[in-house]
């Protein structure tokens, strides 16, 4: 089973690109090229799409206002060349935000993720090319991620690279193994979007990931080089939780 591919972009050469990346793939096949939005939109209620490439900058009618639109859009994946509308655009349930120029290999990784929330398909063998073996492996957690908006800079940090998460005042500080973003958010936000198997609150004001814990030694956790206490409030729950 083929997914049907929509491909939304007012620059003809993007076409190009992405066409040329579909014909790569057995799992896809484009029905349909559209130069507007409201192009897109008259042929989304005529035709069944199962993916829609998207691009944001469109005259009259941009990306985000079109899938504002759509009652029930299909899955998809943004095409732009500015990361500035990142945040925004997952707030609509994108599956991935490209930047334009678009390498394949990074294309390959937006369209696995895909493979993987559709189901009753057997395409995801054949989603890469055959000339690489290893490129069939299935995608790993360590591939999941966030966008963090830091000021006027938007930051793309994968899940596996965070330490630990401090609130702080009206932001939040997130400490990787390379840096700190500090961004506005509250803690109630973010520990709704991170995978409970992975991250835990021990502190009102912390939350830390179970995986980069190097020691515990009372109400302290060390993480690398940082250190982090744990409240009274969590402290049971954090015992039982790092015995299992």
């Amino acid at each position: 089973m083929k997914l049907r591919c929509l491909l939304v972009d007012d620059e003809p050469l993007a076409h190009k690109v992405i066409q040329n990346y579909v014909n790569r793939l057995h799992t896809l096949e484009v029905i349909g090229n559209c130069f507007n939005a409201v192009e897109a939109i008259n042929f989304l209620y005529e035709h069944e799409v199962d993916l829609m490439f998207l691009d944001i900058h469109m005259p009259e009618l941009n990306g985000l206002e079109m899938l504002k639109t759509l009652p029930s859009p299909p899955r998809v994946i943004v095409t732009t060349a500015y990361s500035e509308f990142a945040l925004e655009s997952y707030e609509f349930g994108i599956v991935d935000y490209l930047l334009k120029p678009i390498a394949f290999p990074r294309f390959l990784k937006a369209v696995n993720r895909v493979i993987e929330q559709t189901p009753n398909t057997s395409a995801s063998q054949d989603t890469t090319p055959q000339t690489s073996p290893n490129n069939n492996k299935p995608a790993q957690k360590n591939d999941e991620y966030l966008f963090l908006k830091e000021n006027q800079i938007t930051h793309k940090v994968f899940l596996n690279d965070i330490l630990f998460i401090q609130a702080y005042g009206n932001y939040l500080k997130f400490f990787t193994e390379q840096k700190m973003i500090m961004v506005a958010e509250t803690m109630k936000n973010i520990a709704a979007k991170l995978p409970e198997d992975q991250f835990m609150r021990v502190h009102k004001s912390y939350i830390v990931s179970l995986a980069k814990i190097d020691q515990i030694e009372g109400n302290q956790i060390r993480l690398k080089d940082e250190v982090v206490p744990v409240g009274n409030k969590y402290r049971l729950l954090f015992e039982q939780r790092f015995k299992k």
